[in-house]
């Protein structure tokens, strides 16, 4: 079961690039240094990478992540970078270049699936960068109908084969539903009860192909269902939707004081709702007095609030941009804080009706 046991934040290191995990590497922070320091002359004199266009970046502040965490500790003593690319909806021959910027730019965390159908690229992607395998922190998730105990490792082997690698920082089970093998609607039993899917996860920690395991849009409730059994691994990490239109602000107090952490995707708003999440007053006018934008106004909340933040773009100065946050000052973390959780939470995803069942999987 989980105790109450915080979680562990690193501090930040002014900006300077942090090893995300196991292995110490020799020599590595000396290229990623070169790599930010040319990135950096390169936007000051108005280039942006031409494989993806030429547009031009807004102009932001280059501090990496002043003042915030640039990594939290995990039960396992691995360190997770607090900034993602995410992968979702990364569209082919898309995903590879945005791989390729977002490494090259500072990027030690990058947040996938076996559903994203784009692990190939992605694995392809990395093996171009030469950044050696123990610097990329790589999460992959286990999909709906390979809930099965008997599925579940031919699936990880799978994204494993795609990735490029012998193993994961971390694999979630990707959502409660379980479905049947052939992907029909749905496994009552393993849906009910997912503890024979996570032992499964367990013995494939203990073969060394999983460093951590973790759940991803699971509520309280089914947190609580999970981890009333006897587990040898306890979730490190539950990934679920959380942005300004739903804050989570009591899934996040909670797994605050159970030590599980959380990481938030679609941190921008979603699909439809980017524009208007960076369009909030207080977003702008958090952003003018800053000099930052708004989206790095948006992900340095998310990181200041304790979750890692996923944000997701294709586009190389987008990616770049994300990458750098900082620490909002209290009353202005504070303004942001109340007017996200001042209205209506509105949830931006839920399949539940696409998927045929009948009920609401977030119930």
């Amino acid at each position: 079961m989980l105790s109450k046991v915080t979680y562990k934040q690193l501090p930040t290191h002014n900006g300077s690039r942090t090893k995300p995990c196991h292995r110490k590497t020799k020599g590595v922070c000396v290229i990623f240094l070169v790599i930010f320091v040319l990135g950096v002359g390169l936007h000051r004199a108005g280039f942006t990478h031409s494989f993806l266009g030429t547009r031009k970046c807004a102009s932001y502040s280059l501090s990496t992540t002043g003042g915030l965490p640039t990594h939290y500790t995990l039960p396992s003593g691995d360190k997770i970078p607090s900034v993602a690319l995410g992968l979702w909806k990364a569209g082919k021959n898309q995903v590879g270049n945005a791989v390729q910027a977002a490494v090259e730019s500072g990027y030690q965390h990058l947040d996938g699936a076996w559903i994203y159908g784009n692990e190939a690229e992605v694995g392809a992607a990395l093996k171009r960068t030469n950044i050696p395998r123990e610097d990329i922190w790589l999460t992959s998730k286990l999909w709906n109908s390979f809930h099965d105990p008997e599925d579940v490792e031919s699936a990880l082997d799978a994204s494993l084969s795609r990735l490029g690698t012998d193993y994961l920082d971390l694999y979630l089970i990707h959502w409660p539903l379980a479905l049947n093998r052939d992907g029909s609607v749905y496994n009552q039993a393993l849906t009910d009860d997912p503890y024979p899917t996570w032992k499964k996860l367990e013995e494939l920690v203990d073969k060394g192909k999983i460093r951590n395991i973790g759940v991803s849009n699971f509520n309280i409730r089914r947190i609580q269902n999970l981890t009333a059994n006897p587990l040898k691994y306890p979730p490190a990490v539950n990934q679920v939707e959380i942005n300004f239109w739903f804050p989570q602000a009591e899934l996040l107090a909670w797994s605050k004081e159970y030590g599980l952490l959380l990481e938030a995707y679609s941190p921008l708003g979603g699909d439809g709702r980017v524009g208007e999440t960076l369009s909030v007053p207080v977003v702008k006018e958090i952003a003018a007095e800053l000099g930052i934008t708004p989206a790095q106004v948006i992900n340095s909340w998310h990181v200041q609030r304790g979750t890692v933040v996923l944000p997701k773009s294709v586009t190389p100065c987008r990616v770049e941009e994300n990458l750098h946050i900082t620490k909002l000052p209290d009353e202005l973390f504070e303004k942001l804080e109340t007017a996200a959780i001042s209205h209506e939470p509105k949830r931006g995803v839920n399949p539940s009706k696409s998927w045929g069942i009948d009920f609401d999987i977030f119930d």
